[in-house]
């Protein structure tokens, strides 16, 4: 049986039909995931929020070790001298960069930078303990935060100070790097795919998108309820510019003096916002099972009878063994407060048990994706909650993947796409010349920036959508995040 999706179970968030960006903040406040500290573009993870990244860190951290990765704590401090080194990567960030120039009462002698990213310092330790091909590669990972002075912030997608990971890696051969930031890109699209449920299109960007210092960016991206794009993870070859800058020198098999060549790569606490604009809905959160704090919560019905509690308990219990995060909900709260609570929360399962169903040995499982309540028998508890959870899995990705391949559109002309653009929205795909002049023009007059040149690509047309020269690239077009 399953609810009717017209009625809506949380009156206090707005319909995202009505107001998408209002939406969004109701459900990351309703679902207790964040909020507002007194310092503006900084914001407070709430424990339920929390968990989401713990999920996800535990998740990402287990891969990045499968790969060969260790993990680092840097300091947060970059005095300016050193992040001067890099002229273009210092460019790119000086708007965004908050600096420390008192220490307790003192002035000091020279400004620090609080990190808006590492490179700078894992190149000055990198020159320290590279010295020799013996010892490379150096596969280093780190999390922690990163300050960025934004002008405007929303919760999770855009902070000043705002949590993440940065791989930075040292290599002795430019294939081996390239190798590298291709295997991180695939890790990061396997697991927006497979863990959270989001399909992802991996390709380059463009030069002018690409990370400031960077020779090759490339890119996760996904597509949004509202049909916006969000670009969920990036992995860069550096090539050896940073190594040349802060001389960083190895010695070869060869017995002379090499450059080792870099890559970096990261993502954040924005997956968080792309769950929840990929998969909720009007009554709130739905949450991917396999990141989600609690996959299933069970709610005793009527439990003031007599060995409800005691059923409910014994159940919690076996979900708990099976290696299930489950919860229990035994609060004087009425069962239907309860219900619009946990879908608020987007918690995938709910497991309900009252006198009847004590009476025929089962228990009801209500699925927070469709609302689809499936009668489960006691004896078979683990393996169909285990097997439920593994369909909500696919039946979110499943509904996120016709998004992006309903709204992604072929077109030939930059009246296409601004046309496009404004009746629906979406990704435009077109044939691209390459120039940058292209670029800058189906900004300013279609409002679409390139979201990347995709891995898979597609001949759609000969010419530029732009200027009508002959096309080297098919390219992404949309409005983003």
């Amino acid at each position: 049986m399953a609810q009717n999706p017209n009625k809506k179970q949380v009156e206090q968030i707005t319909d995202m039909e009505v107001d998408f960006a209002q939406w969004y903040t109701d459900v990351c406040k309703k679902a207790e995931l964040i909020d507002y500290s007194s310092i503006k573009g900084m914001f407070i993870y709430r424990p339920y929020g929390y968990a989401i990244w713990e999920n996800i860190q535990r998740e990402m951290d287990r891969r990045f070790k499968e790969t060969g990765h260790e993990n680092v704590y840097l300091p947060m401090l970059i005095p300016e001298s050193l992040l001067q080194k890099e002229k273009d990567h210092v460019e790119g960030f000086a708007p965004e960069c908050a600096w420390v120039t008192m220490g307790g009462s003192e002035k000091l002698e020279e400004r620090y930078c609080i990190r808006p990213t590492s490179e700078t310092l894992f190149c000055e330790h990198y020159k320290n303990v590279i010295h020799s091909h013996r010892d490379l590669p150096k596969l280093y990972n780190q999390w922690c935060s990163v300050l960025r002075w934004e002008k405007t912030s929303r919760p999770f997608l855009r902070h000043r100070e705002f949590l993440w990971q940065e791989g930075h890696t040292m290599h002795a051969t430019p294939e081996e790097a390239r190798e590298e930031t291709m295997r991180m890109l695939n890790v990061y699209a396997d697991f927006m795919e497979n863990v959270l449920a989001m399909p992802v299109v991996r390709g380059r960007k463009t030069d002018k998108e690409k990370f400031n210092g960077a020779e090759e960016t490339y890119t996760v991206e996904c597509m949004m309820h509202d049909r916006k794009a969000l670009q969920a993870g990036t992995s860069h070859y550096f090539g050896d510019g940073f190594a040349r800058a802060f001389d960083i020198t190895f010695t070869g098999k060869d017995n002379q003096l090499h450059y080792p060549h870099q890559t970096s790569w990261g993502v954040s606490t924005r997956m968080i916002g792309g769950i929840i604009m990929t998969h909720g809905d009007n009554n709130g959160l739905v949450l991917p099972p396999r990141v989600a704090p609690i996959q299933a919560m069970v709610i005793p019905v009527a439990q003031h009878k007599e060995g409800v509690l005691e059923a409910a308990n014994a159940l919690l219990d076996r979900l708990k063994a099976a290696g299930i995060r489950a919860g229990l909900d035994d609060s004087d709260q009425s069962m239907g407060w309860k219900a619009a609570q946990y879908e608020m929360k987007g918690v995938p399962l709910r497991v309900e048990i009252g006198p009847k169903d004590m009476e025929k040995d089962q228990c009801c499982v209500c699925r927070r994706d469709s609302g689809e309540k499936v009668f489960v028998p006691l004896a078979q508890l683990e393996d169909q909650v285990k097997e439920l959870l593994d369909s909500v899995h696919d039946g979110l990705f499943a509904r996120a993947q016709k998004n992006l391949e309903d709204h992604t559109k072929v077109c030939h002309t930059l009246e296409e796409v601004k046309a496009f653009m404004e009746s629906e929205g979406g990704f435009a795909k077109t044939m691209w010349c390459g120039e940058l002049d292209c670029e800058l023009k189906m900004k300013e007059q279609a409002g679409v920036s390139s979201r990347c040149m995709p891995l898979k690509q597609e001949k759609v047309g000969d010419v530029c959508v732009c200027c009508g020269k002959p096309a080297k690239h098919s390219i992404l077009w949309g409005v983003a995040y």
